[in-house]
């Protein structure tokens, strides 16, 4: 085994946290005040950089990249600012990825050279008022039409929706129960019968616009269908690799709170002296720093041993957990160790603290994860309906 970054990922890492460190941050303060997404300026940024798309076949107009690589440069970005970092997580690891290993060539040809030069954004469009957790009890229809399907159904919690340009919309294809009869088509945002609820204003996240989506017998050609029914399973492969994401984006977010206290408890005086000289600051910074190294290594051994370019669900489960909950504690340290300036908005550790409770849930909750873990160990799943 070998647990140090490669000479290709240390040059990534120090490009990406020299550009972070001069690009994000007023950005970052930008979004995090004003709810909007990350500026199309920046976005051209990131593919001027070669960040965008990075792990996408080559033959289809990626880098080829392996995902460890997208993964180094994308905490580098999430340190600083994960709303402002979030393109290059959809571009990475977004349901692009899964159109780039499971869909049509024609959309493959047509979708990845504009992901990668910032042309376009691609959202997931998954989760619906009844269906969470709950996946398979998705109720959007794709019912077959001449030359094509109609879809109908609603769709919530869409990260991207009404901001990103088209959007892979998980639907249920045919009448065959649970995940049998589940596929996914390509939907363009300014397909006639789409349209979008107001914006949603949630406790974190600012920057990464989040809303309803509604389909009114929206029209997809044939071609555009990514899975056909039955080819939910297969699909989530990626999911597997956007775990490693999801957890990436919380380490970043985690890492950039440690970073920022332990300055600040360098720099700090009461009684005297730093309140690093204070034996109880010493052992949370011990704790934090031991956490966010356990959590990095779990993500690297999930997205470094891959089958089929995919890591296994449950060493992505168990990184993507243990990110999870290592963040809320991090970010709540943080904010505990600054004491009063921790809690203030002057300061960046109380949004981050915010955000820490976001990627808990977003891409499958915490509880979700420990359930697949459990399923791997024991050898089958376990079906929560009885």
């Amino acid at each position: 085994m070998d647990f140090l970054l490669t000479e290709l990922q240390i040059h990534l890492r120090d490009a990406a946290r020299k550009f972070a460190r001069a690009e994000l941050v007023e950005s970052g303060r930008w979004m995090e005040e004003t709810g909007e997404p990350t500026p199309r300026e920046l976005v051209r940024k990131f593919s001027e950089m070669g960040w965008l798309g990075m792990n996408l076949p080559q033959e289809y107009g990626g880098y080829g990249a392996a995902p460890m690589d997208a993964l180094v440069v994308l905490e580098e970005l999430a340190k600083v600012s994960p709303a402002a970092a979030f393109p290059v997580f959809e571009s990475c690891f977004g349901p692009i990825l899964a159109i780039a290993h499971f869909g049509p060539v024609e959309l493959r040809e047509r979708l990845i050279p504009k992901v990668v030069a910032g042309e376009m954004m691609i959202s997931v469009s998954m989760s619906e008022p009844q269906a969470g957790s709950a996946l398979t009890d998705l109720s959007t229809t794709a019912t077959p039409v001449p030359g094509g399907y109609r879809v109908r159904g609603q769709k919530r919690w869409c990260s991207g929706a009404g901001h990103a340009e088209a959007y892979v919309v998980y639907c249920r294809m045919s009448g065959d129960p649970g995940s049998r009869g589940i596929g996914a088509v390509y939907v363009e945002k300014d397909a006639q019968g789409l349209s979008f609820g107001k914006r949603e204003s949630l406790m974190g996240f600012r920057g990464i616009p989040s809303a309803d989506m509604f389909f009114d017998e929206v029209f997809v050609p044939a071609e555009h269908v990514v899975a056909p029914a039955g080819g939910f399973s297969r699909m989530m492969r990626a999911f597997n690799l956007e775990r490693c994401a999801n957890a990436t984006m919380g380490l970043g977010v985690a890492q950039g709170a440690f970073d920022f206290v332990l300055e600040y408890v360098q720099e700090r005086r009461q009684f005297g002296k730093p309140i690093v000289d204070f034996q109880a600051v010493q052992l949370r910074i011990a704790e934090m720093a031991m956490k966010l190294d356990a959590a990095r290594l779990l993500i690297q051994r999930a997205a470094t041993q891959l089958t089929d370019g995919f890591p296994s669900i449950r060493e992505s489960s168990i990184a993507k957990c243990y990110s999870n909950e290592i963040i809320r504690e991090v970010a709540g340290s943080a904010l505990q160790l600054m004491g009063a300036y921790g809690y203030s908005k002057e300061y960046p550790i109380e949004q981050r603290l915010r955000d820490a409770w976001g990627w808990g849930i977003a891409g499958g909750a915490i509880d979700i994860q420990k359930v697949n873990i459990a399923s791997e160990i024991v050898g089958r799943r376990f079906d929560q309906r009885r």
